[in-house]
């Protein structure tokens, strides 16, 4: 573990959360991932939030969202995952989103938990996780139980919606690929969002605008389309995570937040968990577009107050 708190970028409109530790460590494979540490604005901690990011996303994204847990007396520690961010990068091309096995995230979970989050930050643990890492912290659910109070998932990405093909044809073709040892083809064109009237992630402007501006500004921060590999790998552990035999292994308090006009993630399969889920329940904000932490303040509130009713109440700390 090395730490180097000029890690975090800073960008006009997105200053670095105040109070905070970043460095390297080292993963499954020896991969070197990205880690950061904000201590709460309150002299009493109330615990540690684990975040976790969605598929192309970055730290520098959720300095917003540290900071509203920050004020509340949480401290949060998050990493880049492996392929993204600044992370270590998968592929030549380092615009790939790829994944070459699905439990290679799951050992950088793992391993972020171990050596970072459990000696370096305050008990208890929550983790509050967007989309794939949503998946991720579904899939490692069963075996939490003695490290995380409660688990928050933020659109989990347990099911698709609105896709060209049919999930099953997806399968099968980004499977033959893999088994041609062409795993590591994008799955589509590198088509980078920059109209905010043809995105289909927030309907907040100001938050587009400057997540564009984070991504055009640092390049080296964000992916193109998902390898052949990343959506196989994906589609195998959805349907594995909403197994009953699954689910009924998980004793994690859980709270599965959807989004009820979300294009990328299906929410009736988000609210039909909810029902299958003996530790869970489910909660869909009617409207909202797929990044909830992104949108706009009627829906993010919403979210945020979903997840702050949810997560330990205040012992000390501002409110």
């Amino acid at each position: 573990m090395k730490q180097d708190a000029s890690l975090l970028i800073e960008t006009p409109g997105n200053p670095v959360p105040g109070n905070h530790v970043a460095g390297w460590f080292d993963s499954a494979g020896g991969k070197r991932l990205r880690y950061a540490i904000f201590k709460s604005e309150t002299t009493t901690a109330r615990g540690t939030v684990v975040l976790l990011q969605g598929r192309n996303e970055c730290i520098e994204k959720y300095y917003e969202t540290i900071g509203h847990f920050t004020r509340r007396g949480l401290w949060v520690a998050t990493f880049d995952w492996r392929g993204q961010g600044l992370s270590e990068r998968l592929t030549k091309n380092p615009q790939r989103g790829h994944v070459r096995r699905f439990k290679d995230l799951q050992a950088d979970l793992s391993i972020f938990l171990e050596t970072i989050v459990l000696p370096e930050t305050r008990l208890p643990f929550c983790m509050v996780a967007h989309s794939m890492g949503a998946l991720v912290a579904l899939s490692m659910a069963p075996r939490l139980g003695n490290r995380i109070d409660r688990m928050v998932l933020l659109a989990p990405f347990i099911e698709l919606s609105n896709q060209k093909l049919p999930t099953g044809l997806i399968r099968t073709l980004t499977r033959m690929f893999r088994m041609l040892g062409l795993g590591w083809l994008a799955t589509g064109k590198d088509r980078f969002p920059r109209a905010f009237e043809n995105n289909v992630l927030t309907s907040d402007r100001a938050r587009f605008d400057r997540n564009i501006a984070l991504y055009m500004q640092h390049p080296e921060l964000r992916l193109g389309p998902p390898s052949a590999s990343w959506v196989s790998e994906m589609l195998v552990a959805m349907s594995r995570v909403t197994r009953v035999e699954h689910l009924h292994k998980i004793k994690v308090p859980t709270l599965l937040i959807g989004a009820g006009n979300d294009q990328i993630v299906a929410a009736h399969a988000i609210e039909e968990l909810g029902n299958r889920f003996r530790a869970g329940r489910s909660v869909i904000i009617d409207g909202a577009r797929h990044e909830l932490l992104q949108e706009a303040d009627r829906y993010r509130f919403a979210a945020l107050a979903a997840i702050d009713a949810f997560i330990p109440p205040d012992q000390g700390g501002d409110s």
